[in-house]
């Protein structure tokens, strides 16, 4: 089965074909992120437009590239949630009329679960159970993972995920946009030590998150240093590791946690953050310590993409689900509250 799948459930426009044969045929990503780097963050009704702008050409040049016609597809996935209601809706949109025109069954896919699956498309992909930490601009989550729609939610932050700390905390040290790379490269040149930043609920039972008081403390300890005139380069490094490193520390006792309650030995790590090197590293050697496996995808699939669509899209559709002629978008859509397949 040859499934097309359509991302847009953010800034980004992912597109993709996913063969349940020969796996992954070919994608094509476009990033808005210059368009929005002037506003300093996403803006819901531009996303929107340029979805509308670059969604239909992108599909025509991915099936030109790899020399599948329209005609060739036997099913269309497209993002439904969770993101912006503008964004999803032109991926819908586009998703459900060729799908309708081809007369080909279409999925609308949760986005996380996009993400949670992205793992499957390495060479050596993790076998079911394990342990999935979603990390993302939107979402930190801990889910047990018995197959593909059994998510057991374990904990998730109670304010800002993960990511979206990261990007605050490098708008707060005057990064360009997005924060979060550009924070944890400024984070090589820092020393470990000499900032000391909490590592929010780590003393606390359960396995939920928090990381609105570590980037508060971030905050007040960039306006200390610049009032005595010593935020300078290596300072702002050095404030860059310190931030990372309570970060990683955060989620790698909260993951270690999480196998250890659950007795699984196999952690993935997905999301725009699991790209991090440092993050990588830390839960190598934590996963190591209770002979446990880590996977992740490669970096170009950690982030929004169509490839995760089109996979997940393609799982369900071969398990017999479709979405109906509606064009049904969820801004808000628990993982918990998917069908096991």
């Amino acid at each position: 089965m040859k499934v097309l799948g359509i991302e847009t459930s953010c800034d980004e426009t992912g597109i993709a074909i996913y063969d349940s044969r020969e796996g992954l045929v070919g994608d094509k990503l476009y990033s808005q992120v210059k368009t929005h780097a002037a506003f300093g963050g996403v803006v819901p009704e531009l996303a929107s437009r340029d979805h509308i702008r670059k969604t239909l050409p992108l599909i025509m040049a991915l099936l030109e590239e790899t020399s599948i016609s329209l005609s060739d597809l036997d099913g269309i996935a497209f993002t439904a949630g969770p993101g912006l209601i503008g964004s999803l809706l032109v991926g819908a949109s586009v998703g459900r009329s060729l799908a309708m025109g081809l007369n080909v069954p279409a999925i609308g896919v949760h986005h996380m679960e996009g993400h949670l699956l992205a793992p499957m498309l390495e060479p050596e992909p993790p076998e079911f159970p394990f342990v999935a930490l979603l990390v993302s601009g939107g979402h930190t989550q801990l889910v047990k993972v018995g197959k593909i729609g059994d998510y057991q939610l374990l904990g998730e932050s109670l304010d800002d995920a993960a990511g979206e700390a990261f990007d605050k905390v490098g708008k707060m040290l005057g990064l360009p946009y997005p924060g979060g790379p550009h924070v944890a490269k400024l984070a090589l040149d820092g020393i470990t030590g000499i900032f000391e930043f909490p590592r929010p609920m780590v003393n606390r039972p359960g396995l939920d998150f928090s990381f609105s008081g570590l980037k508060t403390a971030v905050k007040n300890t960039i306006a200390e240093l610049s009032i005595v005139d010593k935020l300078d380069s290596q300072a702002r490094a050095n404030i860059a590791r310190g931030f990372e490193d309570a970060v990683v520390s955060t989620l790698a006792i909260k993951c270690r946690r999480a196998l250890q309650q659950t007795g699984l030995k196999r952690l993935i790590i997905a999301g725009g953050v699991s790209a991090n090197l440092n993050l990588r590293q830390v839960l190598e050697s934590t996963v190591s310590e209770v002979d446990g496996s880590l996977y992740y995808a490669q970096p170009k699939y950690c982030t929004d993409n169509g490839a995760m669509i089109a996979y997940a899209g393609c799982k369900r559709l071969l398990a017999g689900e479709t979405s109906d002629l509606n064009i049904d978008v969820k801004p808000r859509w628990s993982l918990e509250t998917l069908n096991p397949i």
